[in-house]
């Protein structure tokens, strides 16, 4: 029951019942979190084994970073993008009725602003948008810190030596990690020109930005068995690559990519949780995605 006032109005609940309904909230978020972690895989997710070692959640002792660009007329594109961000207004004002109302139509390629590749998009019979399991979709998150590689070359990729400096402070990357590479791109967003490092628009050949290495995604996919590759670039290969090499590897093992992520310089090298979950499209290629990261407050 609810109690209320003389006047029928709901009374303001007191601070211990507020507080103790925040923390019944927070127990069954971390449950979820538990649950989705411990679930039976399904084909091409990390061992049973793996999750199950996972320690708990507590959601009181985090803090959420948003590792996601906004959508708007400055997202940048893949060059050779037919279309960009657009959004039409259908209704913004009050009504006849007395109330306000709001309402808009949006249309956006699905590879563009911060994003997810489903394996699809490289690999054929591989997951689509809508297939990708949860299990890929929210994991212990690992930073690897390429910014002063990329400072000194922009086509700098990344290499199983750095995974090594990686692993030689914090032990393997675990089975199921979400991969974060950090080069420091995202600081340049949205300059498409110079985030990009070439002509933002219609000429895809002579692109200059850091990412993953051939080898470097061999051993984390392979080896490590991580599941997913992410990056603050514009794609999981560097901008020269033609072959787009990193993408059929990572695409053919059923790891999905995420692209034109924000705000890595806020995580731990480890420690912090991702959670990145796409617009579920039937059938898509890839999808806007809003990623965010649970980072202990000790850190």
């Amino acid at each position: 029951m609810i109690p209320r006032t003389s006047n029928g109005e709901a009374c303001p609940l007191p601070t211990w019942r507020r507080n103790l309904e925040r923390l019944a909230l927070s127990a069954s978020l971390c449950l979820l979190v538990i649950q989705i972690g411990c679930a039976a895989p399904t084909n091409d997710v990390p061992a049973a084994a793996a999750v199950a070692s996972r320690p708990p959640i507590d959601l009181v002792d985090h803090r959420l970073v948003d590792l996601s660009h906004t959508y708007d007329a400055d997202t940048v594109y893949w060059p050779t993008s037919p279309s960009a961000f657009d959004l039409e207004r259908l209704a913004w004002g009050d009504t006849e009725g007395g109330y306000f109302y709001a309402a808009n139509t949006l249309c956006t390629p699905e590879h563009g602003g911060t994003h997810l590749d489903a394996p699809i998009h490289f690999a054929a019979e591989r997951w689509t948008t809508e297939q990708v399991p949860l299990e890929r979709l929210i994991g212990p998150a690992v930073v690897l810190d390429v910014g002063a590689q990329a400072d000194a070359d922009a086509d700098y990729r990344l290499a199983p030596e750095d995974v090594a400096v990686w692993e030689s402070s914090h032990g393997l990357v675990p089975e199921g990690a979400i991969v974060l590479l950090r080069t420091g791109w995202s600081q340049r967003w949205p300059d498409g020109a110079s985030y990009l490092g070439g002509d933002p628009h219609g000429d895809a050949t002579d692109l200059h930005f850091p990412s993953y290495g051939e080898a470097a995604a061999r051993l984390l996919i392979e080896q490590r068995g991580v599941s997913m590759l992410g990056v603050d670039t514009a794609s999981i290969d560097h901008g020269p690559s033609s072959d787009f090499v990193v993408h059929r590897i990572a695409n053919d093992a059923n790891v999905p990519g995420l692209e034109n992520v924000a705000n890595l310089e806020q995580l731990p090298a480890s420690g912090a949780w991702v959670i990145a979950l796409p617009m579920k499209i039937g059938g898509g290629s890839g999808a806007p995605v809003r990623i965010v990261a649970l980072v202990p407050r000790s850190q």
